[in-house]
């Protein structure tokens, strides 16, 4: 199963608005009252309602347990809800509705100043991060003064294994959604280096969690080298990762564990203190 993201506020919008005729009152013509209740649904999942059931969401936006379902099966097909059958969260796609929505999550935008304060540090690039099925997606990204090969974007899409902040987030996944991954991602070979058996990468994944960090060393690019560690919200659960990455003409591994693995876990908890102040 996937991880995501927390969602918008709740709509303080009358439930009942949604559901009734009523509701296309003073509306124009060429209003349509079906992609309304579709947001409505997208809208209902916030930071107090992350995960909710057909019959919660069918409460808050005034739609039947059968129309609510509906519209949910049509957003899983889409790829903006996941489910496990019973309770219902956004996934990270939803990201790709907008930029606006982008700066809007919490994560991202409170993880960008403690980036820039780690890389004027460290002199090394940092990344945020979240898991989206097989791949992360970047949500935050603060280049160092060094030229760097690869290039990333906000919303760019990588493959968790191969990855250090992929790792990470893999690693502290619930057993069960860490199996169903296993069950079907495609452990695809990027470089000699990239970690493709199963059972390697599950005792990789072990330690990752037993340490607390994620080291990559030539796994999806050639000199890329990269240190990742979780960041906690609410509940202890692990909503997204930082990390830091260099070239292996700058940094060694050691160098890594050394020089970056302390200002890079002290970053972390700084976020997950200011997530806490907000939540």
């Amino acid at each position: 199963m996937k991880r995501t993201l927390p969602g918008r506020a709740l709509t303080s919008r009358p439930v009942s608005a949604l559901d009734g005729d009523e509701s296309l009152a003073g509306r124009p013509r060429e209003f349509i009252q079906s992609l309304e209740r579709g947001l409505g649904i997208i809208r209902a999942f916030g930071p107090h309602a992350p995960e909710q059931t057909v019959s919660e969401l069918a409460i808050t936006t005034g739609l039947t347990r059968a129309t609510a379902r509906r519209f949910l099966i049509t957003l899983i097909e889409l790829g903006y809800v996941e489910s496990d059958g019973r309770i219902f969260r956004l996934t990270p796609k939803v990201l790709e509705l907008g930029y606006s929505f982008l700066s809007g999550l919490r994560f991202p935008d409170v993880a960008l100043p403690h980036l820039e304060r780690l890389v004027a540090e460290v002199d090394e690039g940092s990344e945020a991060c979240v898991l989206d099925g097989d791949h992360i997606v970047y949500v935050a990204r603060v280049p160092s003064s060094a030229v760097m090969t690869v290039s990333i974007n906000v919303g760019a899409r990588m493959p968790a294994h191969a990855t250090s902040m992929g790792k990470v987030l893999l690693a502290f996944l619930p057993d069960p959604e860490l199996d169903a991954y296993f069950a079907h991602a495609e452990l695809r070979s990027f470089l000699p280096r990239t970690v493709t058996d199963p059972g390697e990468l599950r005792a990789q994944l072990e330690r990752v969690r037993e340490q607390g960090y994620a080291i990559v060393d030539q796994e999806l690019e050639e000199g890329l080298v990269a240190i990742a560690a979780p960041v906690r919200g609410r509940g202890g659960r692990v909503v997204g990762a930082i990390n830091l990455s260099s070239n292996v003409m700058r940094r060694s591994l050691d160098s890594l564990r050394g020089e970056l693995l302390e200002p890079l876990l002290r970053t972390a908890r700084s976020v997950e203190a200011d997530l806490a102040g907000i939540a």
